[in-house]
């Protein structure tokens, strides 16, 4: 496994590192060793599925507050998709600054967001399907979210929405 950090402070993309031959292709995409010797969080509690039938479908921007912060670790497995990640974390050095990663389903790559960050995502191709790891059960008295256009982040996303949420629909600007 290949990790890359990012300009966020703690986030990281994972490549895989393929073993390949006539057959097809081996990889990790779980080891804990590695992710100790990085300091990453090893705690995965629970694995979720995100399906998403069309192309522009908006989904965050989605975090949980202490004390059932979350560690996850984000894989597309069919289509493709653009992933957004804002640290909220106050004493931060990257407080208030997002990225955005297109992750492919065709190219193994993978993102860990630690605790403190807010994490959202667009899928690009219809039928776009992505995989959760995560160090929290979902607590939904602890679930709070971001507007998807927060002014105050301008964050570039690549279409225009098709489809978002009541609910994420209903999230204020972060304060």
């Amino acid at each position: 496994m290949i990790f890359s950090e990012t300009s966020l402070k703690d986030v990281f993309v994972i490549d895989m590192e393929k073993i390949e031959d006539e057959r097809g292709f081996f990889a990790r995409v779980w080891d804990i060793k590695e992710f100790t010797n990085l300091g990453l969080n090893t705690n995965i509690v629970q694995c979720s599925i995100s399906y998403n039938k069309r192309r522009g479908t908006l989904r965050g921007i989605h975090y949980q507050e202490k004390p059932y912060e979350e560690d996850k670790i984000i894989r597309c497995v069919r289509g493709k998709m653009f992933d957004v990640i804002i640290d909220i974390r106050p004493e931060s050095p990257t407080y208030k600054k997002w990225i955005g990663i297109e992750l492919d389903a065709n190219e193994y790559r993978m993102i860990y967001v630690p605790k403190g960050f807010a994490h959202g995502f667009q899928t690009l191709e219809d039928n776009t399907e992505v995989f959760y790891q995560i160090s929290e059960f979902f607590m939904p008295k602890h679930a709070r979210g971001i507007r998807w256009d927060d002014g105050s982040f301008k964050i570039d996303w690549p279409l225009n929405p098709s489809i978002i949420s009541k609910r994420d629909q209903t999230y204020g600007d972060f304060k």
